[in-house]
């Protein structure tokens, strides 16, 4: 959540005229400590990214699935030069799902089986 800068100035001039420290200022304020460190260093809330966002061809990923279709997200993350959390969304847009294991339903799973029915002469 970005709070306003009037909103900052505010809590940090109550906290400078009543001597409050920062865990007294953030519970007063129902805010977070590091959010308030944060704005002692810098008030102005940070409007952009580090980083620009990248985008992941949809002809590439489904030519890497193809390609690869054992590979891992991060494994495919690191080919493409993107996260591994963008490798996943990305899948997701193009109607991939994870993978699923044919023994996971109940109705797959082998029965287990007793001792005394393994052996009857037991």
């Amino acid at each position: 959540m970005t709070y306003p800068l009037k909103f900052r100035q505010h809590v940090l001039a109550i906290k400078e005229q009543e001597k409050l420290t920062y865990a007294q200022t953030a519970t007063r304020f129902c805010i977070g400590t590091a959010s308030l460190m944060r704005w002692a260093k810098r008030i102005e809330p940070c409007l952009t990214r580090d980083k620009p966002a990248s985008k992941i061809a949809r002809a590439a990923l489904i030519l890497d699935v193809e390609t690869y279709p054992d590979a891992s997200q991060y494994e495919r993350a690191q080919r493409m030069g993107v996260s591994a959390r963008g490798i996943c969304h990305a899948l997701k847009r193009a109607g991939f799902s994870y993978k699923k294991n044919i023994l996971s339903s109940k109705s797959q799973r082998p029965i287990p089986r007793r001792f005394s029915d393994q052996d009857p002469g037991l």
